[in-house]
């Protein structure tokens, strides 16, 4: 069932630190979290009460505490690598004669379709092949329809390649015939479905080459993580950095509307009361996104599929964990693993999301306080204002892009799942601190990028934290001292990627240089 929201009008207090949340919109309403007589607003189930009242209050009295400036506002120290994408003694110059055309038909949410357009322009390298702008699917879960050159600049993408690989916007006439339309109405020669996940670059040069070669074109989907990330030569990999780095970029009026809103969280309280609350400043020079108040984003992903796909129990009640098993059924038919243990079990594992409660907990405990500026944005959030109401109660000056955008502003995105997540992704990476509360796509290619940047990202440590929400008998002191110690280690320090793992969450050293 959809959650009752609003916008919320109030730009709050800016303090010395600005906290940016990805998370959905919410109403304005303040919920009371110790109060045990608010109403339900679903149907599935009971409004969830707190479910750590003990560490609760205290971290509600915590500036009536000796309290600190966190340590975490410190910007990483220079870790001695460097952004390595570009290669001028790199020998691979343009065939003279392309192989054909590739076709990519990208599921997922933004961030997974990110990752299958680096690997697309990968293999069309493996195999001196033109590629066609990937085609983006229609996401189930996201509902959004949005194409390439919706969300992407098409000519910077096709202009930063050009000495990699050829590119086009649309196929010649004589292959006019070979649309998504076309490959979803019986067995086509030309389609290859049986693209191995994370396939080696042999495996496309002996099963995809031979096609191309007969036909002149071949069209691979589905086409998401079919690519591996070891044993490939060192110029494919920096190429696969190369496009998510500097080929990719937003549109012009993505990036605007990030600009203005990075803009005017860093900006004074003063300035955005004399402009009006809804107010969305106009940005001209670059430099604006470097000054004023610092920015946190914190990704809170927490809505009913993820939530029932983790199996945990968030504290509903019995209707609520029957309503996500059911929906896990349905959606996924027996096929999470995660099903078959306890909650306490998944706790002790760190496989249990964080809830808005939690993550507000953990904040506090690393010493943000309640004039910390809290910017939500994301997808829904299940349960809605019942469930957030804590975090609110933590941090009342919470904002998100709708509350700090004109109508007008998000008229060009409003309902556009992968134009609101670009809007959040752009913010992110102008941030002084990025931390998120469930791991996934967005997580990934955040913590990537941002490595690649050398900025600070937390990354919160799930299983010490499940342990620390299951001991019901914990101080609020004895919490704030586990999580300090917990997280020292745990703020954007390189971490050399491992074999199996993502290039684009861990790019040192295919993506960095070390100086």
């Amino acid at each position: 069932m959809k959650s009752n929201q609003r916008n919320h009008g109030g730009l709050g207090v800016v303090a010395a630190g600005v906290l940016v949340l990805l998370l959905p919109i919410i109403s304005p309403g303040l919920f009371d979290p110790l109060s045990r007589s608010s109403p339900s607003l679903f149907s599935e189930w009971n409004a969830p009460k707190p479910r750590y009242l003990h560490l609760l209050r205290s971290a509600l009295q915590r500036e009536n505490l000796t309290w600190q400036q966190s340590d975490f506002w410190t910007p990483l120290v220079d870790q001695g690598w460097r952004p390595c994408v570009d290669s001028a003694s790199d020998p691979s110059a343009l065939p003279n004669k392309s192989k054909g055309y590739i076709q990519v038909f990208l599921d997922g949410g933004l961030n997974q379709q990110r990752m299958g357009i680096c690997d697309a322009v990968a293999v069309a390298k493996i195999l001196n092949a033109t590629l066609i702008i990937p085609h983006l699917e229609v996401n189930p879960v996201w509902q959004d329809s949005s194409s390439f050159t919706d969300i992407f600049d098409v000519d910077h993408f096709i202009d930063v390649l050009k000495d990699d690989i050829p590119i086009v916007k649309e196929l010649p006439h004589e292959f006019s015939w070979s649309t998504r339309e076309y490959y979803g109405t019986g067995i086509r020669h030309t389609r290859v479905k049986t693209a191995p996940v994370h396939a080696s670059a042999n495996w496309y040069l002996e099963k995809v080459m031979p096609i191309l070669e007969s036909y002149g074109i071949a069209a691979i989907a589905p086409f998401s993580h079919r690519l591996e990330f070891d044993n490939l030569p060192a110029n494919i990999q920096r190429l696969r950095c190369k496009v998510n780095f500097k080929a990719l970029i937003f549109v012009p009026h993505i990036r605007a509307l990030g600009d203005a809103l990075v803009s005017q969280l860093r900006s004074s309280t003063r300035q955005n009361e004399a402009l009006g609350t809804n107010y969305l400043r106009e940005v001209t020079d670059s430099k604006d996104k470097q000054g004023g108040g610092k920015i946190v984003v914190l990704h809170l992903r927490f809505d009913k599929d993820m939530a029932s796909h983790s199996a945990c129990d968030f504290g509903g009640g019995k209707s609520e964990k029957l309503a996500l098993a059911k929906y896990r059924q349905v959606i996924w038919q027996g096929r999470v693993l995660n099903s078959q243990y306890t909650d306490e079990e998944l706790r002790n594992q760190g496989r249990c999301p964080l809830t808005p409660e939690e993550i507000g907990l953990l904040l506090a405990a690393l010493g943000f306080d309640s004039n910390t500026r809290l910017y939500l944005a994301s997808h829904k959030v299940y349960g809605g204002e019942a469930r957030i109401s804590t975090l609110k109660k933590l941090f009342p000056l919470m904002e998100d892009k709708r509350s700090l955008a004109s109508a007008e502003k998000m008229a060009k995105i409003q309902g556009k799942a992968s134009l609101l997540a670009a809007v959040d992704y752009y913010v992110s990476i102008y941030s002084d601190i990025f931390i998120s509360a469930s791991p996934g796509n967005m997580h990934n290619a955040l913590v990537g990028h941002r490595t690649y940047l050398n900025l600070k990202t937390i990354r919160p440590n799930m299983p010490l934290l499940g342990q620390l929400f299951l001991n019901k008998s914990m101080t609020w002191p004895e919490f704030l001292d586990a999580v300090v110690e917990g997280h020292k280690k745990r703020q954007g320090q390189i971490r050399i990627r491992k074999l199996n793992q993502s290039i684009y969450t861990y790019p040192a050293p295919d993506c960095m240089c070390h100086s």
